[in-house]
């Protein structure tokens, strides 16, 4: 059966305390609604169609993609009145609500309950303390008859355990029917999606309900608090997808993944680590505590220790980096490099057995194999507006503190002296030393600090 999904987004998030729209408050690194809009295309519907509102332009300009539809919803009149605003757009025979500030809700429960083929599918839920939710009402026979809300409830209904979360599904035409027929004799003069139910049953309509693998999935975001306990809740999730695939971590409750990581086996990851965008740790690999590792592949047995950065760099099995380094884009290291404290890289390359250990700048560099960086070793690849490369060869040996002027070449074996600014090529195999001369100044004495006088 062809199904469109609707996502409702266009609530303002009066509780959020903030200019952005709630939808697009981010958890795990991406919006709220990207969360929802993922999870939506995983179903391969026809059509994906937001509901905005508030914060509209933002909306608009956040998300992407062609199977994405718009329409505005103003003024915003509840929920019954924002799935009117997307009926012209539906065109498949069942249409699916869901809900921008509703992160967590997974594709396998949506599909439980998308295997029911007629009538009308209602999400619920069982939590312990169900105050200040709509009752799913049943009679004697176990059939949903209505949804009562809080306020409206009796003691018996209030005793009532299973909620509704406002997730829907339903025939295309039906749903459109009774769209068209809810009222808003409510205190709030809104039109509620809930008040479809007693419209199908009303007509006779089959109602069918499925529950989520874990409350979490039917959570929504109001405030920050919400906000915040959700992203713990995500997080432990990640960790415990890591622990069940063989991955150490010190604690599962310090780690943020704000993307997608992958992970071979034996992998170790200490406590506080951020991984954003796409990571892959390769078997052995090892993470120190406090890093943060951008859309990077740290291959077999490598070793990052404490308080990296790295983005969009590759690092090579066994090779080792940090503490305090910084890898920028464009940075690769082969297999056995080191990169050690306060050394910062951008595109530049380091093969085998290469080693930068200390307080060295290297930009836009290809330095070959087994080649030694001095501690405070800069290539000064800009001019203030172009960038050029350094190229060092096989087997050279910079001296510490040195300035690699480029465009310039350092030939296999080459040595440079400490203290050295190289402007011209360095020939290969050769001593290359660039140093104002020594001198020792005899009977020079320090300056003495002057007696200050009582008036002065």
């Amino acid at each position: 059966m062809s199904l469109d999904i609707v996502i409702l987004a266009a609530g303002k998030g009066t509780r959020m305390y903030s200019a952005l729209p709630k939808v697009l408050h981010r958890l795990a690194g991406r919006p709220l609604l990207s969360h929802v809009v993922h999870t939506a295309r995983s179903l391969t519907p026809q059509r994906i169609v937001i509901v905005y509102g508030h914060g509209g332009d933002q909306v608009l300009q956040t998300l992407r993609g062609d199977d994405l539809m718009f329409v505005e919803q103003e003024p915003q009149l509840g929920t019954g009145h924002a799935v009117q605003q997307a009926l012209p757009k539906l065109t498949a025979q069942r249409t699916l609500v869901l809900y921008g500030d509703v992160p967590l809700i997974a594709a396998a429960t949506l599909q439980r309950a998308l295997s029911f083929e007629d009538g009308l599918i209602l999400i619920t839920a069982s939590p312990e303390d169900p105050t200040g939710y709509g009752r799913i009402v049943r009679d004697s026979t176990g059939a949903v008859v209505r949804i009562v809300e809080q306020g409206d409830a009796s003691p018996e209904q209030k005793a009532i355990s299973e909620i509704n979360t406002g997730i829907l599904a339903a025939p295309t035409s039906k749903l459109a029917s009774w769209l068209s027929r809810i009222a808003n004799d409510n205190v709030q003069r809104e039109f509620y999606l809930t008040d479809v139910v007693s419209l199908a049953v009303a007509d006779g309509t089959s109602i069918h309900t499925a529950q989520p693998a874990a409350l979490f999935e039917t959570l929504g975001v109001n405030s920050k608090q919400q906000l915040a306990q959700l992203e713990r809740i995500y997080q432990l999730q990640q960790a415990e997808r890591l622990l069940a695939r063989g991955v150490t971590l010190a604690d599962p409750a310090r780690i943020d993944i704000r993307g997608e990581l992958t992970c071979e086996q034996d992998v170790t990851i200490d406590v506080g680590c951020v991984f954003e965008g796409s990571v892959r740790l390769e078997e052995g690999a090892s993470v120190g505590a406090h890093c943060v590792i951008k859309d990077a592949h740290i291959e077999a047995n490598a070793q990052i220790l404490p308080f990296c950065h790295i983005e969009g760099a590759r690092v090579g099995a066994q090779a080792r980096v940090g503490p305090y380094a910084r890898l920028r884009p464009g940075t690769v290291l082969a297999q056995h490099t080191h990169v050690g404290n306060f050394v910062e890289t951008k595109n530049a390359t380091l093969a085998e057995g290469s080693k930068a250990n200390h307080l060295s700048y290297l930009g836009d560099a290809t330095i070959g194999r087994h080649v030694n960086i001095g501690a405070g070793t800069i290539t000064c690849n800009y001019d203030g507006a172009n960038k050029y490369q350094t190229v060092i060869g096989d087997g050279a040996f910079i001296g510490s503190d040195s300035q690699l002027v480029a465009p310039v070449t350092v030939g296999e074996g080459a040595t440079i002296g400490a203290g050295s600014t190289v402007t011209s090529d360095a020939p290969p195999g050769e001593l290359t030393l660039s140093r104002a001369r020594q001198v020792t100044v005899k009977d020079w004495q320090r300056p003495v600090k002057r007696q200050r006088s009582d008036d002065s």
